[in-house]
């Protein structure tokens, strides 16, 4: 079969910018410390300080600090998830992944601990124990059960991020986990608004949650929902062509209606259900590996879950819906006339994009690391891209010893010498996240800003 590149981009392509959102992390933090301060005042405003004379009384205002500020972590991880796109352009899949895995667990610690101060602060009022005040609670409060669900969902949404079982279970069964933190919320929102102090005294505060909660519905319905509808409807993606790239790689080209008009950049990824018995309720995450040309678009995926091992049997002609495009990690983040990047087995894939599109205008050198020759993916496309355009590309198989003998191929002494002036070099880093840390590590010490060091997760 003939190998070949893409054609090139559209004029209209090579020329778009996105507008940067005026948002940084430094505004974020502020605006959410300022909602925290804000909480615990009306905590304070609602009498909290004074009901804090005995040791069941103390117990019973940290239930409800620790239920307010819970609820309001809780409500952000739901922004998080809501995959608003200018969250993605303001502060990249790097540290939402890292803000999500912790304002995550900070909620459910939170929640957790409303629950033991709580039932502790009656328990001592009342002169019971523990538990059998926890199941007096339970069995008689209003809404308290619907309250102990939505702990329960949150706690089995939590456990299944824990980086051990994220490793044993499927992308599947954790996203299936997942869908269940809008159960959560929604009964714990019945709880807050039916016992909850801020509710049920203050129409201030009752105010200012719901319209919390009405920005954060309000943003995941925006995103999650309205937007990919009108985009799918104007699009209508479907299934063009199935390519085994390797023996565990497949390709999928996407076309369909208007493409040119689909606002995507190399370097970015999607998120896709292909509409087939099977996958119709699962939506993957698959990064867009050839760059944009207006007619169709390019997304590769190993064979990891059973999802993606269904990749290789689905129809042509299969309708796809696309939610996106998501990611910062595009040209528009180089600052330096010279790039290098380096890839880790399949975080080949958003990079050959990348190195499409800047083959035109940068000095380009790729380090591709690999077990083995067989695993190599896009090797005829990326040779190429280095005999046609320019582009260096030197492969890196093997274990480590086979490499470089002792010395480690993604080392500092490596890259210095295949790499000279990386210093002077934007650079960019996809592959299992062990290696994209050492490697960041590496180019930080050869002297390259950690401004200019860019990343994808892919394995999270």
């Amino acid at each position: 079969m003939e190998t070949r590149l893409p054609s090139s981009a559209p004029r209209w392509m090579a020329i778009r910018r996105y507008a940067r959102p005026g948002l940084r992390p430094e505004d974020a933090v502020g605006v959410l410390g300022a909602n925290a301060v804000l909480i615990l005042l009306m905590w304070v405003r609602h009498g909290g300080l004074d009901r804090l004379g005995t040791v069941a009384d103390a117990a019973t205002g940290l239930g409800q600090v620790t239920a307010l500020l819970g609820t309001f972590l809780a409500l952000l991880q739901l922004i998080l998830m809501s995959r608003a796109p200018w969250l993605d352009r303001s502060f990249g899949r790097d540290r939402l992944t890292a803000a999500h895995r912790w304002v995550g667990f900070g909620a459910l610690w939170l929640l957790g601990a409303h629950a033991v101060f709580t039932t502790l602060g009656f328990a001592l009022a009342d002169g019971e124990s523990f538990l059998g005040e926890a199941w007096t609670l339970i069995t008689t409060w209003d809404f308290v059960l619907m309250a102990t669900v939505s702990l329960t969902l949150f706690a089995a949404v939590g456990f299944s991020s824990v980086r051990q079982a994220r490793r044993k279970i499927s992308y599947e069964t954790w996203y299936g986990i997942h869908l269940y933190a809008y159960l959560a919320i929604a009964l714990g929102f019945a709880h807050q608004l039916v016992v909850g102090t801020d509710f049920v005294d203050d129409p201030i505060a009752r105010a200012y949650w719901i319209a919390l909660y009405a920005v954060t519905f309000g943003l995941l319905i925006g995103h999650r929902f309205a937007a990919p509808v009108a985009a799918n409807l104007r699009h209508r993606f479907r299934v063009s062509n199935v390519v085994a790239e390797t023996d565990d790689v497949i390709s999928v080209y996407l076309s369909g209606r208007r493409m040119e008009d689909f606002s995507v950049r190399a370097g970015q990824y999607l998120i896709v259900r292909f509409m087939t018995r099977e996958g119709w309720w699962r939506a993957h995450p698959y990064s867009i590996s050839a760059q944009p040309n207006g007619r169709w678009l390019r997304l590769t995926v190993k064979a990891l879950g059973d999802d993606s091992r269904r990749i290789a049997d689905l129809p042509v002609g299969t309708r796809a819906i696309v939610e996106g495009p998501y990611g910062n990690m595009t040209r528009d983040r180089r600052a330096s006339a010279g790039v290098l990047m380096v890839a880790g087995g399949i975080g080949v894939t958003p990079l050959r994009a990348l190195l499409e599109e800047f083959s035109a205008t940068a000095d380009v050198v790729l380090l591709y690391r690999a077990r083995s020759a067989a695993d190599l993916v896009f090797r005829a496309e990326l040779e190429l891209l280095a005999s046609i355009r320019g582009v260096t590309v030197r492969y890196l198989i093997g274990s480590r010893r086979d490499v470089f003998g002792q010395v480690d191929p993604l080392g500092p002494r490596s890259i210095a010498a295949m790499v000279p002036d990386v210093a002077e070099r934007d650079v960019y880093l996809c592959g299992p996240n062990p290696m994209m840390e050492a490697v960041a590590t590496t180019v930080a010490g050869l002297g390259v800003p950690p401004g200019r060091v860019h990343r994808e997760r892919f394995d999270d």
